[in-house]
């Protein structure tokens, strides 16, 4: 095995990524199929995660790629989830929270069901998940190689951006505060807790504003480092936090978003 391969491979691990068939989801699976790992898949939509394992399988030749449906909006839905990974594997050495929601609306017509739908999707769906695979989890921790558990959160919960996203913003801040405690919690199993905080990337999420070059381009602009994120920005960050690189980093929350997460405005003693 190489120097990199030792550092940064997942070769032999499993992995669960909700939400996995597309957008961020589906990079953070890619990454890890590329690393060696093999990689389960679901989101409410089982035709979706199909087409996507189907894509996997094709770029990363001899990958181990599940796909099924899963949906974390209930007690019920998460559940399943945790029977249906037990069912296939009996080990969990990755679990990413990818799975989530937004609901946008100005802020005088922001509906209350909007608080509801995205909180249980993005906040308690998230906790459910990680609960109930716990005991997978604490079972392949080691001292020098814990397991991982990788949450979706936002620049939109660093920074006081509403973007008419209310709910989806405030979730994202639930999330952050959410990975720090668990993290501290778990640190004795041995399992690390870090989240993403993404600024704008290509997925179905974002396509009103990314989804051409054009205006992925344009949103670019209002990013400090002048782009908007792409699948190697996910992919060095899944790769650094789930192998022995980022062994000993927990309750992180990773800015990837160009830093939108530091922008200010003009300088308050600007006099030129």
């Amino acid at each position: 095995m190489s120097y990199l391969e030792n550092l940064f491979g997942v070769s032999g691990k499993v992995a669960l990524v909700t939400g996995g068939g597309t957008g961020i989801g589906f990079m953070v699976a890619s990454a890890l199929a590329h690393g060696g790992a093999r990689v389960m898949i679901c989101s409410r939509k089982e035709a979706v995660v199909a087409e996507a394992a189907a894509c996997l399988r094709a770029e990363v030749p001899g990958a181990q790629i599940d796909a099924f449906a899963g949906d974390v909006s209930s007690e019920e839905g998460v559940a399943a989830i945790a029977d249906e990974v037990r069912a296939r594997t009996g080990r969990l050495d990755i679990l990413v929270n990818n799975a989530g929601i937004t609901w946008g609306e100005q802020l005088d017509r922001f509906p209350h069901r909007a608080w509801q739908k995205v909180m249980n999707v993005n906040v308690a769906g998230l906790f459910d998940l990680t609960r109930n695979l716990l005991p997978e989890l604490k079972a392949s921790g080691a001292g020098n190689d814990p397991a991982r558990v990788i949450n979706l959160g936002s620049v939109m919960g660093s920074t006081p951006i509403g973007d008419g996203a209310y709910s989806y913003a405030a979730s994202k801040a639930a999330v952050h505060h959410l990975t720090r405690i668990l993290a501290k919690e778990l640190a004795p199993d041995q399992i690390t807790v870090n989240a993403f905080a993404p600024g704008p990337f290509q997925s179905k999420m974002t396509e009103f504003a990314t989804g051409t070059e054009d205006k992925a381009t344009r949103v670019g602009k209002n990013v400090p480092l002048g782009r908007i994120g792409a699948p190697d920005d996910i992919a060095g960050a899944t790769l650094f936090l789930c192998s022995r690189a980022g062994s000993y980093v927990t309750g992180a929350i990773l800015p990837l978003c160009g830093g939108i997460h530091v922008a200010t405005g003009a300088g308050l003693f600007d006099l030129s």
